[in-house]
């Protein structure tokens, strides 16, 4: 998390963790997806993982907090996992950005504070684990905000765009039973290869990568959060066997379940 100022780069870009902007002062124009916003003081924007965007112009005057983290961060926030991709201003065709009041924009700066504050100093897990706390209420906080305000762009979502959403709404739902690309087509009654093509085009990576990131999201979760064992797992998120599993998450992560275990205690002492 840092103070924004004038910290921007040009050209187009994806990036694998979240963005989370609050501009206090000057003006930024930045495209993310398919759609070229210009964003004003106090205006907050998020920036979901992989979502194609460039900063196309910043005035010199550019003032505010700028914070970013990845999904296995985030997993260390809570005990009981939040997906980052209820968030709605983190959802896919809803509007990015919204305008806030001087009290909300206030408040907001409060919780940036307090975590950059934390964050450049702390020493211990524990400091750690406060920062991550101040994340996960300034997420919940933006959100209260988000539900609160009429979504004034109404933007008309591009039909190839509604299919990407869906599909990445079934998924959320139907993970832990479905793992084909082929089984999501047919739930969305087309075919196959036309929706890896358009969750390629639009997410930057196959519809096939998205399942098993959720996967592997929801096996570092129960690894770092829970005591379960590998077998439990494994079972919990239903493999056929602690091998099959083990093989899986090795291929993906370089590591075995129980490296990946220790790596996590080792680096939070």
């Amino acid at each position: 998390m840092k103070v924004l100022q004038n910290q921007f780069n040009s050209g187009s870009d994806r990036q694998d963790y979240y963005t989370i902007v609050l501009l206090t002062s000057g003006s930024i124009t930045e495209t993310i997806g398919y759609k070229t916003y210009s964003f004003e003081p106090n205006t907050l924007y998020c920036i979901p993982a992989n979502a194609l965007h460039s900063v196309d112009s910043w005035s010199r005057d550019v003032k505010g907090f700028h914070c970013t983290f990845d999904v296995e961060y985030f997993l260390l926030c809570i005990h009981n996992q939040i997906k980052l991709t209820q968030f709605p201003f983190f959802q896919l065709g809803k509007t990015p950005f919204m305008k806030v009041s001087t009290v909300e924009r206030n408040m907001l700066i409060e919780v940036f504070k307090k975590m950059n504050i934390e964050y450049s100093r702390k020493k211990s897990l524990n400091d750690d684990l406060l920062v991550r706390l101040y994340l996960n209420v300034l997420l919940i906080e933006i959100e209260r905000i988000y539900k609160h305000k009429s979504d004034t762009g109404n933007m008309s979502i591009p039909r190839q765009q509604q299919i990407v959403m869906q599909f990445q709404e079934l998924v959320s739902q139907h993970y832990l039973q479905l793992r084909k690309v082929s089984e999501y087509a047919d739930l969305l009654y087309i075919n196959a290869h036309y929706l890896n093509d358009l969750v390629k085009a639009i997410t930057g990576k196959p519809a096939s990568t998205y399942i098993l990131e959720q996967l592997l999201m929801e096996s570092k979760s129960y690894l770092i959060q829970t005591n379960y064992t590998v077998s439990q797992i494994a079972i919990a998120l239903n493999f056929s066997d602690e091998s099959y599993f083990c093989r899986f998450f090795k291929k993906y992560t370089k590591m075995t379940p129980v490296e990946f275990r220790q790596n996590h205690h080792q680096h939070s002492k």
